[in-house]
Parts: C-alpha cells; structure tokens; sequence
C-alpha cells in the first residue's frame, strides 16, 4: 500500500490559539509516524487567494505530501470539503477555490472526491472547525495510503469552485497586473509572471513612485524602489530598507502599473 510520509498545513488560524495544534494532534493520533510541515498558518484571516497563492507557490518544492489547507470563510454551509489528487500530491480543504492553483502547480487534478466518510470524522463534527474534524483525520487516512474513493463519492473537477483569474495586461512599455501577495518584509509579489520584465527598460514607474529594474536588493539605494522576477517567478516590487507595500498603499487584488518613465 502506498502513502505519504508527509502532510503539510497552510490555514487561517494563527499561532495564538490552539487551532493548528489541534490539526496536528489529530493527524499524529491517526498516523504517529506521518511528519507534518507547517507551511503557514498566518494567511490573513478569510483571504482565500492569499491562501492558495502560498499553497501553490511552496507546494512544489516540499516532499510528496498531502496538502491541507483551510481558508475557509464558508465552515458549517452546504460547500463541499474534497480531497484532489494530482501527480505531486493530494490536496484536501473546502471547496472555494482555495485547493486548485496548489492543484495546478502540482501537475494538474487527476481525481477528486468529496469527502464524507463518517468514518473518518472526528466524532460530532463541529460546525466550525473542519480542519480539526474533517480535513485533519482525511489527511491522515491518505497519508497512511488510502485510496482517494475511500473519501467519498467521486466528483467531477469541472465542477470545483475557481477563482477568478487574477488581472493581468501588458502593452508597449507598461504592464498592470493584479497583487497576488504582501510578504512579511513589505514586498508586492503581482500576478505577471517575471518574464513580462523583460519588455521594460530599467526606468520605471510604479503607481507614480520611481524605480528601477534590478536583480537583487543591493542594486537600489537605501529607500529606492526595484522591480524584480522574485523566487516565485512573479514581478515583485520592494524597497530597499523599505516596505513596498506602505509606499504603494496597496493590498490584495489591487492592480498595479509598472510602466516605463
């Protein structure tokens, strides 16, 4: 029988409270001997796109796993909780788009089924913690190698709730894109991928405020402002010893230009 020896979380939840360790507790009392890896557990509260862009960009880059994700603003209504299976992996949450860009990058949705086997509940399932009660012990059930069918009754991926894709224009000189994520550190990662650069001289504008293309930070002055493809491969813009975010005031699913001075 196959399986994972791994299972990753990305929630909502935070570290102040005892959410993610719950999900934790639940996995290891299921399957002792799966390792969990905490992608995050600090996407801002209900941003599902935030979510699933942190799931899709890191997914690829860890061990085969299952993939648990919980952003999930519709707890406790009629939405489904499903399990997807890719060649890199198995995601599990809800379904509101959180699961399929992760689903994407991993090469694509195989199979997918909804999860309601009572037996792999957690007792009285909570109206508003599934990832203790519902996503958590599934996990731990694929983790341990059963089969995606075991979950519950197949469901047909073109069915699964999407996203809208995010903005996206280029023109001659310029490009406006939507912002997909604000890091720790300030920096505005956009929807473009980092090849659309490529067309730009190395004198921009950004939203009104100078820059400059560059490769690493130490390229801009203190203060000064850089376009760059980050480790995502998407245009990301900073500051140098500065936060990019601040400067701009912007957030999520704000579209930016970036144009040519």
């Amino acid at each position: 029988m196959g399986g994972y020896a791994w299972i990753s979380l990305t929630t909502d939840y935070g570290t102040f409270d005892g959410f993610a360790a719950a999900c934790r507790g639940v996995i290891a009392r299921i399957a002792p001997d799966v390792r969990v890896n905490d992608i995050t557990h600090h996407v801002p509260p209900a941003d599902v796109p935030r979510g699933a862009a942190v799931l899709a960009q890191t997914a690829p880059h860890l061990p085969p796993s299952v993939h648990v994700a919980v952003v999930d603003p519709g707890v406790g209504t009629e939405r489904r909780g499903v399990a997807i299976g890719t060649p890199g992996g198995i995601l599990v949450g809800p379904d509101n788009g959180l699961l399929i860009w992760g689903a994407e990058a991993l090469g694509g949705i195989t199979e997918v089924a909804e999860i309601t086997n009572k037996d792999w509940l957690l007792g009285d399932v909570s109206h508003t913690f599934h990832g203790r009660d519902v996503f958590s012990p599934a996990a731990a059930h694929l983790a341990l190698g059963a089969p995606l069918s075991e979950a519950g009754p197949a469901v047909a991926p073109d069915t699964l709730v999407r996203l809208p894709d995010p903005i996206v224009a280029v023109g001659d000189g310029w490009l406006e894109a939507e912002v997909l994520t604000v890091d720790r550190f300030g920096n505005v990662q956009l929807a473009a991928e980092g090849s659309t650069l490529s067309g730009l001289s190395p004198e921009l504008v950004v939203g009104g405020v100078k820059a400059r293309r560059a490769q690493t930070f130490a390229e801009a002055g203190q203060g000064e402002m850089i376009v760059f493809e980050d480790s995502a491969g998407r245009v990301a813009i900073a500051v140098n010893g500065g936060r990019a975010v601040v400067l701009l005031s912007v957030r999520t699913g704000d579209v930016v230009r970036v144009a040519e001075r």
